[in-house]
C-alpha cells in the first residue's frame, strides 16, 4: 500500500513538474528584487515582485543591528485566508540617532498564483551611518575646518564676522571707538582711521586668545570676566572718560612718558595715543560682547576635538577682523566728518560725554535690578535735556541753533520721566517704559521652570513626558535678551512651547556647578536651547546664538516631529 501511495506521489510530482515548467515559471531570482538604501536618519526598504508572485506578511522579518524590528507596513490584501502583499512593497525603517553603522537583515517568503512556492530568502545589507546623521549647524562648521581649504575657511569665517557684526554684541562698541576718536586731539580721517585699525586688531586679538583658551580648555576667559566686580571697573573707566569729555579734566599720560612715545609714532595722543585705544578695544572683545553664536561655537569645537589651535585660532582671528570692519568703516567716518576745533568740537565732546555715560549704565544693567538701572537712565536723559536749557528761556536774540537745542531738550527731559514712572511702575526695557506685556508674566511664571545644576535636569529628562527644552542664559548675554524680548515673549512661541517642559538654567554667575554643566554639553556659554526627547538629546537641533520666532517656531515643530 505504501508503495502505491509513494508512486502515485511521484507521478503527480512529474506531472506537476512538467506543469510548473510549461508555464515558464519566474526563478526565484527573477521573482524578488530587494533594494535598501539608508538617507537622513532612515532606510528606505523597496521590494518588487513578479507578475502572479506575492509574499506572505507574517513571513517578513527584520532585524536592525541584531534586534528584531516590526516596521509601520501598508495594509495586505487577502488570499486563501492569508495576508500578502503583490507586486511591490515599500517601508521605512527609522535609526536610533547614536548608531555609526546598520547591519540590516531582510527575511521573506513567498509563492506564485500557479501554486509553486520558492524557499525562503534572506538579504543582508551594510550601512555607515555616521556619514549621513544630520549635524548642528556649529557641528556642521567645526567638520569644514577638518576638510576644508584654507583660503575656504578663512573666506568664510570672514563672512562669518560680517553677518556677527549685526548682532548686539557688536552695538556697544560702535560708541565706544567713536567716544575714543572724538576725545583725541587734532583727530584728522588718516588719524582715525590708524586709531580705528589698532582697536579692532586689539579687538580681534583678545578673541582669539580667549577663543583658543575656551578651545583647549574649556574655560572661557569671556565669562570669566562677567563678573561683578569686573564689570563695576569697566563701568568705571567709561565714567571717567565721560567725565574728562565734559571737561572737569584731563587724561593724560606724563609728559616723559608723551616725549617717548611722540618719538616713535605721531599718533601718540595727550589722551593716551594707540596703547589706550589698544587697551579699550582688547578689553572691550572680554567685556563688553561676550557672545557665543554658532561660528564661534564652531570653531571652539574643532579646536578641542583636534587640538589645533593654530587653524582654529586663524579663523577665529579672521572672524574678529570680518566683525570689526564696520567698526573700521564707523571709526574712519568720524575722523573725516569731525568739526574744527572750536566750539562745535566742545559740542561734539559733550554728545559723547553722554555716550559714555550710556554704556556705562549699559554694562551695569549686567549686575544691578532693573529698577535702578531704569532710574539710571531716567537721571541720564533728564540732567541731559536739563544741560540743553530744557527749563530756561530762550534769550532774545536766539537763532535756529539755539530753538533745536531746547527742543531737543525738552524731549530729552520729558523721555526721562517717562522712563522714571517705568521705573517705578515695573517697566523692563527703556525703549518700552509704559509697556507692560502679560506674556512677560506668564514667561516667568509658566512656561518657564528653573533647574540648578546637572542632576537635576537629568532627572527631569528621563522622566519627562514630553520634549525637554533647556534655555541657558546669563544675565550679561546680550543676545539672550534679545531672545527673551523677541522670540520668548512672541505668543505663537508661548503657545507651542506648551508642548514641551520649558526648563531654564541661569549661568550668571560662572559656578563651579554652571562650569561642569557647560563642559558636560561642550559649551563655551550662553545663548545656548538644548533639546532632549526619549531621555536623549537632539543634538541636531541645538541651537547656538539668537533665533527670530518664524526660525525657533520651525525648530520647535522638528523636534516635535521627531521619532
Amino acid at each position: 500500500m505504501r508503495n502505491i501511495v509513494a508512486l502515485l506521489l511521484m507521478i503527480q510530482f512529474l506531472f506537476g513538474f512538467g506543469f510548473v515548467e510549461s508555464q515558464n515559471i519566474v526563478p526565484v531570482e527573477k521573482a524578488f528584487k530587494l533594494k535598501a538604501s539608508y538617507k537622513d536618519g532612515k532606510v528606505d526598504i523597496d521590494l518588487k515582485m513578479a507578475d502572479g508572485v506575492y509574499i506572505y506578511k507574517k513571513e517578513l522579518q527584520i532585524l536592525l543591528n541584531g534586534k528584531k524590528i516590526v516596521p509601520k507596513l501598508p495594509p495586505a490584501t487577502k488570499l486563501h485566508g492569508e495576508e500578502v502583499y503583490t507586486k511591490e512593497l515599500h517601508f521605512t525603517l527609522p535609526v536610533p540617532k547614536d548608531a555609526k553603522s546598520l547591519n540590516l537583515v531582510i527575511s521573506y517568503q513567498g509563492c506564485n498564483k500557479a501554486g509553486i512556492c520558492y524557499p525562503p530568502q534572506k538579504k543582508e545589507f551594510q550601512f555607515k551611518a555616521s556619514s549621513t546623521q544630520r549635524l548642528s549647524q556649529e557641528q556642521s562648521i567645526a567638520s569644514t575646518l577638518k576638510s576644508g581649504s584654507i583660503g575656504v575657511i578663512l573666506m568664510s569665517f570672514f563672512g562669518f564676522g560680517l553677518l556677527l557684526a549685526l548682532t548686539p554684541c557688536i552695538f556697544p562698541m560702535i560708541p565706544i571707538l567713536s567716544s575714543l576718536i572724538v576725545g583725541a586731539k587734532e583727530m584728522n580721517t588718516k588719524k582715525a582711521f590708524i586709531y580705528s585699525i589698532v582697536y579692532v586688531l586689539a579687538m580681534s586679538v583678545a578673541y582669539t586668545i580667549a577663543g583658543v583658551l575656551a578651545g583647549l580648555f574649556g574655560a572661557n576667559l569671556q565669562t570669566a570676566l562677567q563678573n561683578p566686580v569686573v564689570i563695576t571697573l569697566f563701568a568705571l573707566i567709561f565714567v571717567a572718560l565721560a567725565l574728562s569729555m565734559f571737561g572737569f579734566y584731563e587724561i593724560s599720560l606724563p609728559a616723559s612718558l608723551q616725549t617717548k612715545l611722540a618719538k616713535k609714532s605721531d599718533e601718540a595722543g595727550s589722551k593716551g595715543g594707540l596703547i589706550g585705544v589698544a587697551v579699550m578695544g582688547f578689553l572691550s572683545a572680554l567685556i563688553v560682547g561676550p557672545c557665543v553664536a554658532p561660528p564661534l561655537a564652531g570653531a571652539l569645537i574643532y579646536i578641542g576635538q583636534t587640538g589645533d589651535a593654530l587653524l582654529g585660532g586663524l579663523a577665529l582671528f579672521v572672524m574678529s577682523l570680518g566683525m570689526g570692519l564696520p567698526l573700521i568703516l564707523v571709526g574712519t567716518g568720524a575722523g573725516k566728518f569731525m568739526p574744527k576745533p572750536g566750539g562745535w568740537m566742545e559740542a561734539v565732546s559733550r554728545v559723547f560725554g553722554v555716550v559714555m555715560l550710556g554704556v556705562a549704565i549699559w554694562m551695569l544693567e549686567r549686575i544691578l535690578p532693573f529698577a535702578i538701572t531704569m532710574l539710571l537712565w531716567a537721571a541720564l536723559f533728564i540732567s541731559s535735556g536739563v544741560y540743553l536749557r530744557a527749563l530756561e528761556p530762550l534769550p532774545q536774540d536766539a537763532k535756529g541753533w539755539s530753538y533745536f537745542k531746547k527742543s531737543l531738550g525738552i524731549l530729552l527731559f520729558i523721555y526721562g520721566v517717562i522712563v522714571m514712572v517705568g521705573a517705578f511702575s515695573g517697566a523692563k526695557s527703556i525703549f518700552k517704559p509704559l509697556h507692560f506685556s502679560p506674556n512677560r508674566e506668564v514667561l516667568k511664571k509658566e512656561l518657564f521652570k528653573e533647574v540648578q545644576n546637572l542632576e537635576e535636569l537629568q532627572k527631569i529628562v528621563q522622566t519627562a513626558s514630553k520634549p525637554v527644552l533647556l534655555d541657558i542664559t546669563a544675565k550679561w548675554c546680550a543676545s539672550c535678551k534679545e531672545l527673551e524680548e523677541n522670540t520668548f515673549s512672541n505668543p505663537q512661541v508661548q503657545r507651542m512651547m506648551q508642548n514641551f517642559e520649558v526648563l531654564r538654567l541661569d549661568v550668571t554667575d560662572n559656578s563651579q556647578s554652571d562650569k561642569k554643566f557647560l563642559r558636560h554639553f561642550n559649551l563655551y556659554g550662553p545663548p545656548a536651547i538644548l533639546f532632549f526627547k526619549n531621555g536623549k538629546e537632539l543634538k541636531a537641533q541645538r541651537i547656538i546664538g539668537y533665533k527670530d520666532p518664524k526660525a525657533f517656531m520651525q525648530i520647535l515643530q522638528s523636534v516635535l516631529k521627531e521619532e
